[in-house]
């Protein structure tokens, strides 16, 4: 069944991660050894969670990097099924 609109898995992790950890972006940074202005974008939804940040985001006991990534392709690929693509024609089978 296709995804209706899937969040950023950025928008997850500001409304859900944070409050259940009750800390903040900052805190989150720091422990992540993160810059606090990448990880806001993301937060956000304005940046991808990158391999680097799914592994640390594991390493820290926040889920595991392969879901974060996962969630984010998802997301991505949504975006981009909706963005205006060129016509490309399938190749012919062969025999």
């Amino acid at each position: 069944m296709p995804m209706h609109n899937p969040p950023h898995p950025g928008e997850t992790l500001r409304l859900d991660v944070l409050p259940e950890l009750g800390i903040t972006v900052t805190e989150l940074a720091r422990h992540l050894g993160f810059a606090r202005p990448h990880l806001s974008r993301v937060l956000h939804g304005h940046a991808p969670i990158s391999p680097d940040l799914a592994v640390r985001l594991e390493r820290a006991g926040i889920g595991k990097a392969r879901v974060w990534l996962g969630v984010q392709t998802d997301y991505d690929l949504w975006q981009a099924e909706r963005r205006v693509q060129p016509v490309i024609e399938p190749f012919p089978q062969h025999a």
